[in-house]
């Protein structure tokens, strides 16, 4: 066991138990205070919430972790509830500045959970939607692993997260631990604080075990931190196994409930139904001395959490995690209660928790003495772990084409296959990008980049296989494709920690994940994390729509293009044709790298269409014209002729239906302009941003973005069809830009098995289907 003095031989520290217990006892102040004065500010009409009693539970976890043995390559993901105590820490190491503590969930201020963009101190990961962000280290250590096999590997780190008991409900957890493609990153340390206690309930003891086998069976190492060292020493008295064996007989709810008493009255309690040999075993120990000893948890005794970290870092051949028991509220006066969660201390408990810690209310903020030895430590470990300002992202030069070769018919999906090999063929882009997959990389045209580039394994593996199929699948480290299971959770959470390469490891990476479109909902909850995170990558969703005709209903994505729209942080794209999708891919990449960049996600199709009319487009506009409106969000696919003014604006592999209603129309005397919608997302963009300057400025709106040259004046009054192989509200918003009557053609219902054809008439997107609702349009104008 280490004593005071003994110097750390993972940091180079001493470890003085002195200064560490009053630091531990500063920062549950601090957190405790901070959370107390958010609520007490009286400029709030609701709650402004907090949880005192999560913090207390963390505070020696996090002292421990902090003082006595993280260092500064090591990155921590912090329980969402102990935002506060991360941030007391950071104010004890000197990067937080003092005026913050009182601006927590104030806007400007502290975020409410850590937010690696919206926090001043928070550099690693966000954390709040529970269970993404204590898996994210994982992905981060399987980065730099792929890193390490790429590029000169980086300095040695740890990937360490912290996590409630609770968050281990969460199905994401479980598939990152038990997805092949993360195991043997010895690296990686997840610490469980084990309070036995979630929002509503105590959580039945079993449990505890229950995951310890779980995570043992998915080849994880497992450390107990359950019994302080006064429980242990108690252990040891004669008699003293018959002490552990009634607590650990005890429910979780019958132990919780003694931490409300001390002296005799613990004394009866804690007896009450134990054995006599119990009752002999503590009988020299005084009722002052008994609470100190009967509620001396592991996850609450710095050394013996200590000794739990350096045992995982012995372990170098696989993750490791630690179960350190806790009790919630521990410290305060709310300890065991069962609706703590979010049970706010009173004026009078802060009082008294304010004395006992030896302050008053001009003293209540302050940092230690750096003279004294907790004050010396906090600077020593301020030097040595705080976050250093972020380096630019390296501008990444990417050729405004790929160069690829396509087939006169091909469908989007095929040629983001072609485009991928074909800048793979660039090694300063192809030593860059890293592709991934749910297990879909074939179905999703990557046999291309994988037979030229590898799959990634951090062993060598051998494909006995080679000889009998195209699909070269050999693993090994200098391959460029992660296969991952089955799991878009994982996809997400992978991609959003390759997009991180750079900040975290000081590697730019170019990540394009695919998927099927229809699961990127599957995977929404870890998307919107990685992107709220500042995370950037590509996502490939295909095939996408009821175009995917016979695979039915359950294949067929409707819902996507408004997730695209609606998200913040990335940029929507469904092309109809190849060149258009090799531009946006080639300006989604330069974009990663841009300063002001943000993520990509490009709807794809199966169905092979005709490349002419684009070509006849390109030949009319000119290609450099034509591909700046491309990437602003749409162009004019088809000019009118003579005739009643009508708007066709559709996205996707609907095209060709598009463009024969047009000819239809025209039959009838009614002038269709075919718009070829590349972008929702930056269409909208580009008029809520005129809209916005104009009531900043107080002025009329002038414009409306890329919609004023993509719809002409002479045509604002016209109606619009808007045609897509979606649901038909994503688009129907373009007729409030110019006021214009909109009807929306698209996919409202689930679908089902059977042809193109055969769906696209039960949806309406036929061209007579199209032309008779473009009539039906000018008829009701």
């Amino acid at each position: 066991m280490t004593v005071a003095g003994e110097i750390d031989t993972a940091t180079g520290r001493a470890v003085d138990f002195s200064a560490l217990e009053a630091i531990e006892e500063r920062l549950l102040w601090l957190s405790t205070r901070m959370i107390d004065y958010a609520n007490r500010r009286g400029d709030t009409e609701i709650k402004v919430g907090g949880h005192q009693a999560s913090c207390a539970s963390m505070a020696s976890i996090m002292t421990a972790l902090w003082f006595a043995h993280i260092g500064g390559e090591d990155k921590v993901a912090v329980k969402p509830h102990a935002a506060p105590l991360y941030h007391a820490i950071k104010y004890l190491t000197g990067e937080l500045d003092e005026g913050y503590l009182t601006r927590l969930r104030e806007r400007g201020g502290l975020q409410a959970y850590p937010s690696r963009t919206k926090d001043p101190d928070v550099a690693d990961f966000s954390t709040g939607s529970v269970g993404l962000g204590a898996m994210a280290p994982l992905f981060s250590a399987a980065t730099r692993r792929y890193l390490d096999d790429h590029f000169s590997p980086g300095p040695p780190a740890r990937f360490i997260s912290i996590a409630g008991d609770a968050e281990l409900d969460e199905g994401n957890v479980w598939e990152a631990i038990a997805d092949p493609s993360l195991q043997d990153l010895g690296a990686v340390m997840l610490i469980i604080d084990l309070n036995r206690q979630s929002l509503d309930r105590i959580i039945p003891g079993i449990q505890a075990k229950r995951l310890m086998s779980f995570f043992r069976d998915s080849g994880w190492h497992v450390v107990e931190a359950k019994y302080g060292t006064k429980l242990q020493e108690a252990f040891a008295r004669p008699n003293g196994d018959s002490i552990r064996r009634h607590i650990d007989d005890m429910t979780n709810e019958e132990y919780q409930s003694l931490f409300a008493y001390n002296g005799a009255e613990l004394r009866d309690r804690f007896l009450a139904g134990a054995d006599s040999l119990v009752g002999d075993a503590i009988a020299d120990v005084s009722d002052d001395d008994l609470a100190p000893v009967v509620q001396n948890l592991g996850g609450h005794d710095l050394r013996v959490l200590i000794d739990a970290y350096r045992e995982c870092d012995a372990v170098t051949d696989r993750p490791s995690v630690v179960f350190a028991y806790t009790i919630k509220g521990w410290g305060l006066p709310i300890v065991g209660d069962p609706m703590n969660h979010s049970l706010l201390m009173t004026p009078a408990q802060i009082d008294d928790l304010r004395s006992r810690v030896g302050l008053d209310e001009r003293s209540e903020w302050d940092r230690f003495d750096p003279a004294s030895a907790p004050g010396s430590l906090c600077v020593q470990i301020g030097e040595a772990v705080n976050n250093e300002p972020p380096r630019p992202r390296p501008r990444l030069r990417v050729p405004s084409a790929s160069g690829a070769v396509q087939k006169p018919t091909v469908s989007t999906q095929e040629a983001f296959g072609r485009i991928l090999v074909a800048f793979g063929r660039d090694p300063a882009l192809a030593e860059r990008i890293v592709t991934v997959s749910p297990d879909v990389a074939v179905s999703t045209n990557l046999g291309g980049w994988i037979n030229a580039h590898g799959v990634y394994a951090s062993t060598e593996g051998h494909d006995y296989f080679e000889q009998d199929r195209v699909l070269k699948w050999n693993p090994n480290p200098s391959g460029r494709h992660i296969e991952l299971g089955i799991s878009e959770m994982n996809l997400f959470l992978l991609l959003g920690q390759l997009g991180l390469a750079h900040e975290h490891h000081g590697e730019m990476l170019l990540p394009i994940g695919t998927v099927y479109d229809p699961f990127v909902l599957r995977g929404l909850d870890a998307l919107i994390y990685s992107l709220y995170n500042g995370s950037r990558f590509i996502v490939a969703g295909t095939p996408a729509g009821i175009t995917l005709a016979p695979e039915g209903g359950a294949h067929q994505s409707t819902i996507t293009p408004s997730v695209g729209l609606e998200l913040p942080e990335i940029i929507q794209y469904e092309p109809a044709y190849a060149m258009p999708l090799d531009w946006l891919l080639s300006n989604a990449m330069e974009h990663l790298s841009h300063p002001a960049g943000e993520s990509a996600y490009v709807r794809m199709s199966t169905r092979p269409i005709d490349q002419a009319p684009f070509a006849a487009a390109s030949d009319r506009i000119g290609e450099d014209a034509l591909r700046a409106s491309v990437l602003t969000g749409g162009y004019r696919l088809s000019e009118p002729g003579a005739g009643e003014p009508l708007i066709l604006a559709a996205s996707g592999p609907v095209m060709p239906e598009v463009l024969e209603a047009a000819d239809l129309l025209a039959d009838e005397g009614v002038a269709a302009t075919v718009l070829d919608i590349t972008s929702l997302n930056l269409l909208y963009r580009g008029w809520q941003g005129e809209l916005s300057e104009a009531t900043r400025t107080g002025t009329a709106a002038t414009g409306a973005g890329p919609l004023d040259s993509l719809i002409h004046r002479g045509e604002r009054s016209a109606p619009i069809v808007t045609v897509h192989d979606a649901a038909s509200h994503a688009m129907a918003w373009l007729g409030s830009v110019f006021g214009q009557r909109v009807v929306p053609i698209g996919v409202d219902r689930f679908g089902e098995s059977g042809t193109i054809p055969e769906l696209y008439e039960a949806f309406g997107l036929l061209p007579h289907q199209i032309a008779t609702a473009g009539l039906v349009a000018l008829d009701t104008a």
